[in-house]
C-alpha cells in the first residue's frame, strides 16, 4: 500500500506540472516527517550530495561541450567526416552519426551533441533531399550517443550512486555505443539505397586534407580523453577538467571562440548544473526516505519472488523503465530507479556495471520518446518543425536501440569485456 500511494503521489505532483527537483525532495520530505524520522536528514542528505568529488565532473563536462558547441567545432567536424564518407550510400546520414560519435566523446551529454551536431547536419541533409522525417529521426537518435559512448554524464551519476567505478562503466559504454552506432549507419545505408537517395560526389584528397586540419583538434581532445581515461592517467574528474581547459586553448588559439560565445557557454553550463544539482539533492531525500519506509527492499523481495529467471526481469525493467521515461527525464530515471532495481538485479546474478549500461541505454529510448523526450525537443527547436514529425521519424531508431539492448542481453562481454578482459 505504501509503495502505491508513494507512486500515485509522485506523478500527482508532477501531473501538476511541480519541477522533478521539487516534486521528489518535497515528497521526501514529507515522508520523513509522516514517518516519524528528523526532517534534519533532508539537508544531510542533500550535504552528502553536494560533497561528491565525482560530481564535479558533470559542470566541467558541460563547460568543455558548450564551449565547442558555442565556438561552432560541430561546422568543421561534419565538414570533416563529410568529406570522407559523403560519397557513400547515404554518405550525409553517415557523416551525422559519426560526427555525433565523435562528439559524444568529448562532450557525455546527449542533448549538447544533438544540438551542435543538428545545426549543421539537419538544414544541409534537407537541402540534398533526405526526407525529412528520416533526418529528425536520425538526429534525434544519433544524439543520444552522447550518454552511451563515454564519457557520459548518467554514467557518472549511476557510478555516484552505486559507488561503482566510473571508469569502469565509460569502458564498458564503448561496446554498445559502437554497436549501436554501426547499427545506425547500417539502416541509413540500406534507407538510402533503397529510396533512392543520390550520392554525394567524391572530394579529391586536398579538399579531404583541408578539412580534417581543421577537425582535427576536436577529434585529438576525443581521443586524450578516451586515452587518457582508458589508461588510467586521470579519473573521470580530471579527464573532464583537462578537456575543458584544451578545449577553451583550442577554441581560442583557432579564434574561434568570442568573449560573447564564451559568457553564453558558462551561463548555459551553470544553468544545466544547477538543475542537475537540484534534481540529485532532490532524488537523495526521496531516496533516503523510501529507503527508511524500505520501498526498494520491498520492491526487490516482490520482484525477486515473482520472477526467477534473468529474461522475465530485465523485461520487466525495459517496460518499468520505458514507462518511468514518459514521465521522467534521463538523470530523474536513473537516480530514481537504480536503488530501487538494482538491489533484484544483484540477487539474480547480474554485473552492476553490465546493469547501469543496460539502464543507460533504456535511458537513451527515453530521451527519444514523448512526452519529456529531450531530444525530440531539442531537434524540433533546432529544425523548428512540429515534435510530431521528430517523434514519427525516431520510430525506426527506436527500434534499433532495442535491438542493441537485446543484443547486449544475449551476449553481456559486449559490455564487459573491454573493462574487465581487454
Amino acid at each position: 500500500m505504501t509503495i502505491i500511494l508513494t507512486l500515485a503521489a509522485m506523478f500527482g505532483l508532477l501531473l501538476i506540472r511541480v519541477p522533478v527537483a521539487f516534486a521528489l525532495g518535497g515528497l521526501g520530505l514529507a515522508m520523513l516527517i509522516l514517518g516519524g524520522f528528523s526532517p534534519l536528514m533532508a539537508p544531510q542528505a542533500i550535504l552528502s550530495t553536494l560533497d561528491g568529488f565525482i560530481l564535479l565532473a558533470v559542470p566541467l563536462f558541460l563547460l568543455m561541450s558548450n564551449i565547442l558547441l558555442r565556438a561552432g567545432v560541430g561546422n568543421d567536424l561534419f565538414a570533416a567526416v563529410s568529406a570522407w564518407v559523403g560519397h557513400w550510400p547515404g554518405g550525409l546520414a553517415v557523416a551525422t552519426i559519426l560526427s555525433c560519435g565523435v562528439f559524444a566523446a568529448i562532450s557525455g551529454s546527449s542533448v549538447a551533441t544533438a544540438a551542435t551536431i543538428g545545426t549543421v547536419a539537419i538544414p544541409e541533409m534537407i537541402r540534398r533531399g533526405y526526407n525529412k522525417r528520416f533526418v529528425y529521426g536520425l538526429m534525434a537518435a544519433g544524439g543520444t550517443l552522447g550518454i552511451l559512448i563515454p564519457p557520459s554524464i548518467p554514467m557518472i551519476i549511476y557510478g555516484f550512486v552505486t559507488e561503482e567505478s566510473v571508469i569502469a562503466l565509460f569502458l564498458a559504454g564503448i561496446g554498445p555505443g559502437i554497436a549501436l552506432l554501426v547499427l545506425f549507419i547500417v539502416y541509413s545505408m540500406i534507407y538510402a539505397r533503397f529510396g533512392g537517395q543520390e550520392r554525394e560526389p567524391k572530394r579529391d584528397w586536398a579538399e579531404r586534407k583541408r578539412a580534417t586540419l581543421k577537425a582535427l583538434p576536436a577529434v585529438l581532445l576525443a581521443i586524450l580523453i578516451i586515452v587518457g581515461i582508458y589508461s588510467g592517467a586521470f579519473t573521470p574528474t580530471e579527464a573532464a577538467a583537462i578537456g575543458f581547459a584544451a578545449a577553451l586553448a583550442i577554441t581560442a588559439a583557432m579564434r574561434i571562440l568570442t568573449w560573447k560565445a564564451l559568457k553564453l557557454a558558462i551561463f548555459d553550463s551553470m544553468a544545466t548544473t544547477v538543475a542537475i544539482i537540484l534534481i540529485i539533492a532532490g532524488a537523495k531525500v526521496f531516496g533516503k526516505a523510501i529507503t527508511l519506509y524500505r520501498i526498494p527492499q520491498d520492491i526487490s523481495m516482490m520482484i525477486s519472488q515473482g520472477i526467477d529467471t534473468e529474461l522475465g526481469f530485465i523485461l520487466v525493467v525495459t517496460i518499468v523503465l520505458l514507462i518511468m521515461g514518459l514521465v521522467f527525464e534521463a538523470l530523474s530515471m536513473v537516480l530514481i530507479m537504480t536503488p530501487v532495481l538494482l538491489p533484484a538485479a544483484l540477487v539474480l546474478g547480474f554485473d552492476p556495471i553490465w546493469f547501469g549500461v543496460y539502464m543507460v541505454i533504456m535511458v537513451e529510448c527515453a530521451l527519444i520518446t514523448p512526452p519529456v523526450g529531450l531530444n525530440l525537443y531539442v531537434i524540433q527547436s533546432v529544425a523548428k518543425t512540429r515534435l510530431g514529425e521528430v517523434a514519427y521519424g525516431v520510430l525506426p531508431f527506436l527500434l534499433l536501440m532495442f535491438l542493441t539492448a537485446a543484443i547486449l542481453y544475449v551476449w553481456h562481454d559486449l559490455a564487459l569485456y573491454i573493462p574487465f578482459k581487454l
